[in-house]
């Protein structure tokens, strides 16, 4: 009886090893199950000019939400509008051995050699809205902007006549996209035989110099009859300096971006318009474009042909003009803004 009951413990107390091995096995298992999906998932790194720029925080959290649900994660970095910080993060994403980088560059020159680098090292480059012009990115996305300067110079024009004057308050010229911009501006200004006096370029977009511009130059604003300004920051700075010259409203001041404050100085009649671009739109587009290059998947799209005549995937999309009229069709029924923000200070015009 006493060797019958010692043999049962036995096997009681061998049965309780096994099943603790057993479930230290499992916990293991979890563990390097886990490790491998992380290591699955695609990384892309995401390197901003600034967050200046309202329109910027749009891009990056839809962006980042759509990505995410591709089965990726982003690892968003800001530049604070430094091009040697943005070649350092290029280096930095390289030795992170992300799948693909995702820039918004500031200077096209200083970041060739780092693009080749990175693809070198089988990285994915995409231009977020603005080129690299020298290199050779694997996918350009941005909207038409050529098309940009275009719609400012139609729109501005249906309010001026021949012989009419006005100015250009451009972003820094370093910018490609400001170089088409206003090729397509100076176009339709040739066409309608509207003179323009000057070209001013704001280095690193800095709203303040627009507004300095405009009061040093009170000669020249004296014989226009509209400013075309790069974006909505740069207009917002003009209006400013226009309004202390009590001239906010008489002059047409052009924008691009749909700002929030953009559309309140558009109902408020001291900014003639603004170009809408639908950045939800560009960023869903290019997070699911980026995973799509890395899965290897051949991309349908357009080709850009560059200065020196290479030719780059091109994603383009296109932009919207918005004035008073149209405002809230384009601007508050898409869901940009809402007609209370938008209104705020014409709260008389909601109804």
């Amino acid at each position: 009886m006493i060797k019958s009951n010692r043999f049962l413990w036995k096997i009681i107390l061998t049965a309780i090893i096994l099943a603790m091995f057993s479930g230290c096995g499992s916990k293991v298992d979890t563990r390097q199950d886990l490790k491998e999906e992380e290591k699955e998932l695609i990384q892309i790194g995401m390197i901003f000019d600034n967050f200046v720029m309202e329109r910027w925080e749009r891009d990056r959290d839809v962006f980042v939400s759509t990505a995410k649900e591709l089965g990726a994660e982003v690892n968003v970095q800001n530049a604070n509008s430094s091009v040697e910080e943005q070649v350092n993060l290029m280096d930095y994403f390289i030795k992170k051995k992300v799948d693909a980088i995702v820039i918004v560059p500031i200077d096209s020159a200083p970041l060739v050699s780092s693009v080749k680098k990175a693809q070198d090292a089988g990285i994915k480059v995409i231009c977020y809205d603005r080129i690299i012009v020298g290199a050779e990115p694997d996918l350009y996305i941005s909207f038409d902007n050529k098309m940009v300067g275009s719609i400012m110079g139609n729109l501005l024009s249906a309010r001026l006549g021949v012989g009419d004057k006005v100015l250009m308050i451009s972003g820094p010229i370093t910018d490609h996209n400001v170089e088409e911009v206003n090729e397509g501006f100076m176009e339709v200004m040739r066409e309608k035989n509207i003179e323009i006096l000057d070209t001013y370029y704001a280095e690193e977009w800095k709203p303040e110099y627009a507004s300095a511009y405009v009061r040093q130059h009170s000669d020249l604003i004296s014989q226009i009859k509209g400013i075309m300004c790069g974006n909505d920051s740069l207009a917002g700075q003009a209006v400013v300096a226009l309004a202390e010259q009590r001239l906010a409203g008489d002059i047409y001041v052009t924008g691009q971006d749909a700002d929030l404050s953009a559309c309140q100085r558009i109902v408020e009649g001291t900014q003639y318009m603004t170009v809408y671009k639908q950045v939800e739109k560009l960023a869903v587009r290019a997070a699911q474009a980026t995973v799509s290059l890395v899965n290897g998947e051949v991309l349908k799209s357009d080709f850009y042909t560059t200065e020196d005549g290479n030719e780059v995937l091109y994603i383009k999309m296109e932009p919207i003009g918005v004035t008073s009229l149209n405002i809230n069709a384009v601007i508050i029924d898409s869901g940009f803004h809402l007609k209370e923000d938008v209104y705020l200070n014409r709260p008389e015009l909601l109804d």
